[in-house]
């Protein structure tokens, strides 16, 4: 029975193995990224309600236009713009690129570097399986990341006064989520052509970066108003999804750009050699 239920295994191999140990492997890790978001969430939306008192108002028109454009504070006395401005657009923002463009890394250059690709492929797993799988369990993590986020906002919405709609919530989510994963797939894609992890974070970080800072310029000069169209920053936020509903224009750039750096990954690293 023992020979036979060996044989049975080997021809029905276990599915998406890369996938299942990327999940398996990770998961304490997304149990930290997730609390990071749960301290960032009870941190600043209960403090909303002070936002609205005379003496903050007046404080916020002393600040210069310039300084409240460029960190997004513009609407800051609303529920949807204290939100969209303090975690969305700032905490919220940061945390789920460094958690996108960590795992992004890793499992491309990372893995290289460590041996463990090579040792994956030396057991019948194929190269554009590695990376699709790879690539999947890069995007479950965000989902898994999306969702705990927006429990926790929804949870604060009547504590904190903030008054969001439920269904604008999840178009401002969907935008977060790939915002991170944008970044997180140029990560996944430099690691795959170049097999150094350093490589993808680099490249990850420098794309959230770029975004950031060509939407804050953006905002602050009529000149330079045309790097919003390049700004993946924009592309998320630039309709205000979090007000308005979903921005179906943003998101196809977000998530569109995503598949396709995961299909420059995927064919590099089906193509070159794998360093040793």
């Amino acid at each position: 029975m023992t020979a036979i239920a060996q044989r049975t295994a080997s021809v029905h191999p276990t599915p998406l193995p890369v996938f299942r140990r990327w999940l398996s492997e990770g998961w304490r890790g997304l149990i930290g990224w997730s609390a990071g978001l749960a301290a960032v969430v009870f941190l600043y939306l209960p403090l909303y309600p002070a936002m609205k008192s005379p003496e903050l108002i007046g404080l916020m028109d002393s600040l210069p236009p310039e300084l409240v454009r460029t960190i997004g504070y513009e609407n800051i006395t609303t529920g949807a713009g204290y939100a969209q401005a303090t975690f969305f657009g700032l905490t919220g923002f940061f945390l789920i690129t460094i958690a996108s463009i960590t795992w992004g890394g890793a499992f491309t250059g990372g893995a290289e570097e460590s041996g463990r690709l090579e040792l994956t492929l030396a057991h019948g797993v194929g190269r554009v399986q590695y990376a699709l799988e790879s690539a999947l369990a890069l995007l479950a993590k965000m989902l898994v990341l999306g969702v705990v986020a927006w429990l926790l906002i929804w949870a604060m919405n009547g504590p904190g006064e903030l008054e969001l709609d439920a269904g604008n919530l999840v178009a401002v989510t969907t935008a977060w989520i790939g915002l991170g994963l944008f970044s997180g797939t140029a990560g996944f894609a430099a690691g795959a052509l170049t097999g150094r992890r350093s490589w993808g974070v680099g490249v990850g970080a420098g794309v959230a970066v770029a975004g950031y800072v060509m939407q804050a310029v953006a905002n602050n000069s009529e000149d330079l108003d045309w790097l919003r169209v390049l700004s993946p920053f924009h592309w998320a936020y630039g309709e205000a999804p979090l007000t308005n509903g979903f921005d179906w224009p943003g998101l196809v750039l977000l998530w569109g750009g995503s598949a396709l750096l995961v299909a420059i990954g995927t064919a590099a690293l089906a193509r070159r050699d794998i360093l040793g």
